[in-house]
């Protein structure tokens, strides 16, 4: 099966709309890590299909699932019904999310999720008939695409044409410097009109996988919470046992009000995310005037299928072999985070769980450095799929990659770095 030309022209990839962009890759199947394109040339999915992939490609438990909801129930409207999936899903993720995560509101992606934490924490003040309009954030952050999660996110060249639009959010250093952050997060509490502080936990994703330490984070916290702030874990890419544990809020001692899931929520499969927040945030929009209500929905909240193929993701997970995998796959990255780092070209090697990522050495830094596209030719030239940010090279894998696949990415790194030398 082959794509045709006439067919290509139709469809608006993103980030290839600069005239030196290579032509899209038409995949026609996956199996496992693997991504096999139209030519029969496979490539070694490194980076899980930006984060969302967990237990491989066509996974056969999850598409037996899928197939059987779709000969059930395909989809039904959100108001005024609901259904087993759903249900089902927000029992399971309950027993392992932090324990006062109580209420789920369902979306299809990750910004969506964000917009609804943002809007439900300016809303929880208003019901409660005090001013706090204020939202934190810590700089280098991305929290997505729509207008309120730009906001949010770091001011970049991806939110540069619509910087007039956006609305005003304070950002805080990066806890590089603990100090430093904490020192301006109380300055910022002090004025008492802050809404919430919203943050990635751990990892800072699409910025260069910057991590900071779960000390530090349960600090920013505390002291949130000493001014009655409430606090939002973006999990959006660091879900579902990325940084080891299932969420990387359960390393915390402290428990944020609100969460944000997508991504690999559903495995990968499906368009799905979710909101969670604590009973004490959904009580505050209970009441007999619809002006506290939280008026928000989407054509496919909640929908069934999606429900079905993230219940089978979950289920994966859960099982005995997939954790010993995710342990494999933490201690060989920490094994090959040591014998790079010796390496002239590479710094700041680093790693959270099944995340490693590292900087190359370059003259110019950054999601826009001249690098990135020689490196990407590169491991795609050696059949890995592994896509730079800026000059950082990082590995996310599906929990299923093999030992000999770990090696080969390992070592199209090292070959990848005799390039740059």
């Amino acid at each position: 099966m082959s794509i045709s030309s006439d067919d290509k022209k139709y469809i608006w990839h993103p980030f290839t709309q600069m005239k030196t962009a290579e032509n899209p890759i038409p995949i026609v199947s996956g199996k496992g890590s693997l991504l096999i394109d139209e030519d029969d040339n496979s490539y070694i999915d490194a980076i899980s299909s930006w984060w969302v992939n967990l237990h491989g490609h066509a996974h056969p438990y999850i598409a037996q699932k899928v197939n059987q909801q779709m000969g059930k129930l395909e989809h039904v409207m959100f108001a005024g019904f609901t259904h087993e999936p759903a249900t089902t899903l927000c029992a399971k993720l309950s027993r392992h999310l932090p324990q006062n995560q109580r209420k789920f509101f369902f979306s299809g992606d990750g910004s969506s999720a964000v917009e609804i934490a943002l809007k439900i924490s300016i809303q929880y003040w208003k019901n409660k008939g005090i001013r706090r309009h204020r939202i934190l954030a810590l700089e280098g952050g991305y929290h997505g695409e729509t207008f309120g999660a730009m906001s949010a996110g770091a001011k970049s060249i991806f939110s540069a044409p619509f910087e007039n639009y956006l609305f005003e959010v304070d950002h805080l250093p990066f806890p590089s410097d603990e100090e430093a952050t904490l020192s301006a997060l109380k300055s910022q509490l002090e004025k008492k009109d802050v809404a919430c502080f919203i943050f990635e936990p751990l990892v800072q994703g699409a910025s260069g996988m910057r991590m900071y330490s779960s000390a530090t984070l349960n600090k920013m916290i505390a002291l949130c919470k000493q001014y009655n702030v409430l606090c939002v874990a973006d999990e959006v890419m660091t879900g579902f046992g990325r940084t080891g544990t299932y969420f990387a809020s359960n390393q915390l001692n402290i428990e944020p009000d609100i969460m944000c899931l997508s991504k690999s929520l559903s495995g990968g499969t499906l368009p799905l995310s979710l909101t969670t927040c604590s009973q004490n945030i959904y009580d505050s929009f209970l009441g007999d005037d619809l002006s506290t209500a939280f008026l928000h929905g989407h054509s496919f909240t909640g929908n069934p299928i999606g429900c079905a193929a993230a219940i089978a993701s979950i289920e994966l997970l859960e099982k005995e072999e997939c954790q010993k995998q995710i342990k494999n796959i933490t201690n060989r990255h920490r094994a090959f985070a040591m014998e790079i780092a010796k390496h002239p070209m590479v710094k700041n090697v680093r790693q959270s769980g099944t995340i490693l990522a590292m900087d190359i050495r370059s003259e110019k830094r950054g999601y826009s450095s001249d690098i990135k596209q020689l490196l990407y030719q590169h491991f795609i030239a050696d059949g890995v799929l592994l896509r730079p940010l800026g000059n950082v090279v990082y590995i996310l894998p599906p929990y299923c990659i093999t030992n000999d696949e770990l090696n080969k990415v390992y070592n199209s790194i090292f070959e990848a770095l005799k390039k740059v030398e």
